[in-house]
């Protein structure tokens, strides 16, 4: 089977964009968007038709993640590492739950989906994990390690290897991102916005 040349290009573009997250570098954002924007093409030649939504909504969250980490802090300053509340963390993984299990159902019964369940899944959970990271709270990273783990499993069953390859770069790339932030949130630092 041949490279999907929007594959490889998505693919660049995510490995910078969570290369720079992991080191609290506010141009992970834009690069981002551009990595969601080309997956949305190439996940719906493969027909994966929620991990398409989801990069249509990563979209919107790289740009709310971009202006969060420029300006989201107190007195719109630059956002620092910290811990999510756990009401946070608890209603982000019981809405996460409840969006995987509504749109698995869909998906099972109203599209020819190639894995509707665990599509969903993973599109729900990375959801939380998005959101938890455009507020630069350091759970992000042990959700976004547990997703990954998933989606190379399902990008190789879809020979999308390519993509499962980017997945265990992102899990790889998560670690570092979990370590960087356990230092940045030990030291109390304040990221540069501008680097």
């Amino acid at each position: 089977m041949p490279m999907n040349p929007l594959e490889v290009v998505a693919v660049a573009f995510g490995i910078v964009s969570v290369w720079l997250i992991a080191h609290e570098k506010v141009w992970g954002w834009p690069t981002g968007i551009v990595n969601v924007a080309v997956f949305i093409l190439v996940f719906f030649e493969a027909r994966l038709y929620a991990d398409m939504g989801l990069q249509a909504v990563y979209v919107v969250l790289c740009a709310y993640g971009w202006y969060q980490w420029t300006r989201g802090g107190r007195g719109h300053a630059a956002l620092r590492v910290s811990r999510a509340p756990r009401a946070a963390v608890a209603a982000g993984l019981l809405a996460g739950a409840i969006f995987a299990a509504t749109l698995g159902l869909g998906l099972d019964r109203h599209t020819n989906a190639a894995l509707p369940w665990l599509d969903a899944s993973t599109t729900s959970f990375s959801l939380v994990a998005q959101w938890l990271q455009t507020r630069k709270w350091i759970e992000n990273w042990l959700l976004w390690i547990g997703v990954d783990v998933v989606y190379v499993g399902m990008y190789v069953s879809k020979a999308l290897y390519l993509t499962a390859g980017l997945y265990l770069v992102f899990l790889v790339l998560a670690g570092i991102g979990l370590t960087e932030w356990r230092r940045s949130l030990a030291a109390g630092a304040a990221p540069s916005s501008s680097s």
